[in-house]
């Protein structure tokens, strides 16, 4: 009986060039989709449940975690902060949603102890990402003791990242290789039937397929 892996998909190319990583491992896939009151939520469930029927999960679960929009203080569950679009910039930025994949990683865990997984993959890029404190390799494995710690004593969780060092060239170039529909996927933090091209998330991705010489099967409006 093959081990399972719960992969942490939001739709995006990161985490489902992760999930198709793990399938390549010979994991089973159970698929975990979060809905927190994003600008995109409609794109990125629609992206996960196509992806999903793509890789062929053995399970999957969409939660529900509208208290991020309550929280605010992120342009992705605030509408009233506008999403920059004014190219990248160092430090964190403002579409940074306080502790998200520490959040994430707690519910995937309860999960994956449920399920009996062996591992929970997540798709954080520390060296070409956004900024973000919570896509760090540090972060990742504090996180996976602390939840071993507070899981029954037979519960052993690897949290895997197998994307953490590379850059979105890697990524782009690794997901060709595999045969992963990046045409599914959806990386744009707008809300609009194409692609923005001038987010943070856009620019990353697409200068990820320029500097990996092919080109990006999603639309762009600009």
């Amino acid at each position: 009986m093959a081990q399972k892996a719960l992969c942490i998909m939001s739709g995006g190319m990161d985490s489902t060039l992760c999930a198709y990583l793990m399938k390549q491992e010979g994991y089973d896939i159970v698929a975990l989709h979060f809905n927190y009151g994003q600008r995109t939520v409609r794109k990125e469930l629609a992206a996960f449940r196509s992806i999903c029927e793509d890789l062929g999960v053995s399970e999957s679960y969409e939660i529900d975690l509208d208290f991020f929009k309550t929280i605010g203080a992120s342009a992705l569950t605030d509408m009233t902060i506008d999403v920059p679009t004014g190219g990248l910039e160092a430090g964190v930025p403002v579409t940074y949603v306080p502790f998200r994949n520490g959040i994430f990683l707690s519910i995937a865990t309860a999960i994956a102890e449920k399920e009996g997984c062996e591992a929970i993959a997540i798709g954080v890029v520390e060296e070409d990402s956004s900024g973000y404190p919570d896509c760090t390799e540090s972060f990742i494995r504090a996180f996976e003791k602390a939840a071993n710690l507070g899981t029954k004593e037979t519960t052993a969780i690897g949290i895997r990242m197998p994307l953490v060092h590379m850059n979105k060239s890697d990524i782009v170039a690794e997901a060709v290789q595999l045969h992963v529909p990046l045409h599914l996927t959806w990386s744009c933090y707008q809300d609009e039937e194409e692609a923005c091209g001038v987010c943070d998330s856009c620019r990353l991705r697409l200068r990820g397929f320029e500097r990996a010489g092919t080109k990006d099967p999603v639309s762009y409006r600009v």
